[in-house]
């Protein structure tokens, strides 16, 4: 007993000196929403090195204020845990940026001309990059080779569709890459060909991209510093602290220079190909492997491609073209994508595989449920990338087995433009789906597909509760039973996604001990009228304790 009294005095001193900590910076005079359930809502949140020392109200912060302490009064602006991003192909963006932009060209000839332009700048130059939409165009016809075969004669141009599952090249590139009437379809991809000559028009869909990216050449390693450079500056314009992408080896190499360099401004957790889990498996790596800046041990595969390309695999036809359902990529038919799934997830390494149609969908929960009968139980955290269009009868099946929905919501409003030429208007129903997957108890994530959809996660919560398809058809909702929350989406963009790389303890709220990644908004999302909410901007990102980004500082 003795001992005790005596021990207790130094608690004391110990709380005290840990309650009189001395913030670096202190946020307050602010609007705070935490998305922490023990304490949602506060008034300022104090950083002391890369990590929250205090959340609460603004005089609680006095005694963590000391003469090198930086107080910043945001007049009652908005403050969120820093947004994360579930789904990047972010070295493509960063190259985007430096590359011709065919996203709003409004008709063939416009497109013509934005590909002529680049070339006369560039000559000789691959023009790559384009993420065009034919879906703009009067007519809706898919672009071809004519339209800028004259301008580039010796210029290679192999441009994407914004979802990335098909690209238009031109003659030049044509003929480097060998591909001719007689040119087979390789399995999981299709070369257009005009009915009449058989002649390529210059689309590939799917596997079918890769007989020119096998002939592209390597970009060099500082064409790839300056392109993530461009991204990073990017994502913290639009308030994004961490990114989920679909990274390579080489990519990883770039983003483990610029930590070296101290230039990253966003956290990394990677997801490689799933072809390589052995050599992940053999070097040690397990889901969530790495530190606090970049992580691995996540593995991306395919099971099909996607609605605009027609390439999204169902179980019926489209409706745009009854003689298809769509495309398996060749490792579901071949069995590869099995063999591989079972041995990664036997590894410890986490799945998460892209499926968009509804019996894709189906298809991966299938071998999700084999996964779980077949090897050892553990924290594994499946996710199914998009997770576009699902048939009614499988909510539950995602639920029961832990499925993460993985979506970007923004194709939500894009896609639904034309979605119910594709596929009809009763699988629509069960298109992007937010609602449902909440309803039945399905976590959902959130991110932008990025370049696919702007990486601006602020339209990504516009898009998931207003549901007002871009072309201003849909001003009271794109099937407006699945509308959700502003909070649900905030929640979806930020904590659930810390969970989906194993980080909810270290971020995805705004909580005492967690990484100090805040985002300030220019109005308050949670009181606007939602339609404003694609107007706000991010004033002030901030990054383990440091402001990477203010509003007209950059």
């Amino acid at each position: 007993m003795r001992s005790a009294l005596l021990f207790a005095p130094l608690l004391i001193v110990i709380c005290t000196m840990v309650n009189a900590q001395t913030a670096d910076v202190i946020l307050t005079n602010a609007r705070v929403w935490t998305v922490d359930k023990a304490q949602p809502t506060a008034e300022a949140v104090a950083v002391l090195g890369a990590r929250i020392l205090a959340v609460g109200s603004r005089s609680g912060m006095e005694k963590h204020v000391g003469p090198q302490t930086k107080v910043i009064d945001l007049k009652g602006k908005r403050v969120l845990p820093g947004f994360i991003d579930n789904h990047t192909h972010f070295m493509s963006g960063g190259f985007q940026l430096q590359n011709v932009d065919l996203r709003y060209a409004r008709d063939e000839e416009e497109f013509a001309q934005l590909i002529k332009a680049r070339a006369e700048k560039f000559p000789g130059r691959w023009i790559t990059g384009g993420d065009w939409d034919h879906d703009n165009w009067p007519g809706g016809n898919l672009p071809t080779k004519q339209l800028i075969d004259k301008y580039t004669p010796s210029t290679p141009v192999f441009v994407n569709r914004y979802d990335g599952h098909m690209a238009l090249a031109n003659s030049h590139v044509l003929k480097l890459a060998g591909i001719t009437k007689d040119t087979p379809d390789p399995p999981g991809g299709t070369i257009v060909k005009d009915p009449r000559s058989g002649e390529p028009t210059g689309v590939l869909k799917d596997e079918a991209m890769s007989l020119v990216y096998n002939r592209m050449p390597d970009p060099t390693e500082q064409e790839m510093l300056e392109a993530a450079r461009l991204g990073l500056a990017e994502a913290r314009k639009y308030g994004v602290t961490s990114v989920q992408d679909v990274s390579s080896n080489a990519h990883l190499r770039v983003y483990r220079a610029l930590r070296k360099k101290g230039e990253l401004t966003a956290r990394f957790f990677c997801r490689l190909p799933i072809a390589q889990y052995e050599q992940l498996s053999a070097s040690g790596v397990k889901a969530g492997s790495g530190d606090e800046w970049i992580r691995i041990g996540a593995l991306k595969g395919f099971v099909d491609g996607s609605l605009g390309s027609s390439t999204a695999l169902f179980f019926d036809p489209y409706t745009s073209d009854p003689r298809t359902r769509g495309l398996a990529m060749d490792i579901v038919t071949d069995g590869q994508l099995e063999k591989w799934a079972l041995a990664a997830d036997k590894a410890g390494l986490q799945l998460s595989i892209h499926a968009i149609g509804d019996s894709a969908n189906s298809l991966l929960l299938d071998l999700f449920e084999k996964i779980v009968r077949t090897n050892p139980a553990w924290d594994r955290r499946f996710r199914v990338e998009h997770a576009q269009h699902i048939d009614p009868k499988d909510f539950r099946r995602f639920a029961k087995l832990g499925v993460i929905a993985s979506v970007q919501p923004y194709h939500a409003i894009d896609d639904g433009r034309w979605a119910e030429k594709r596929i009809g208007h009763e699988r629509c129903k069960t298109t992007y789906p937010f609602r449902s997957f909440l309803d039945n108890g399905v976590r959902l994530s959130f991110g932008s597909d990025w370049t696919v959809a702007p990486i601006n996660p602020l339209l990504g919560i516009y898009a998931a509760v207003t549901r007002r398809t871009t072309d201003g058809a849909n001003p009271g909702g794109w099937f407006p039973e699945q509308k959700i929350t502003v909070t649900e989406a905030i929640e979806a963009y930020t904590i659930t996604n810390a969970y989906v790389s194993f980080e909810e303890n270290e971020k995805g709220s705004i909580s005492v001990g967690k990484l100090a990644d805040l985002v300030v908004l220019s109005e308050d999302i949670l009181s606007i009228d939602p339609v404003k909410i694609q107007g706000v901007q991010v004033e002030m990102t901030v990054v383990g304790g440091k402001i990477v980004y203010e509003v007209g500082k950059e």
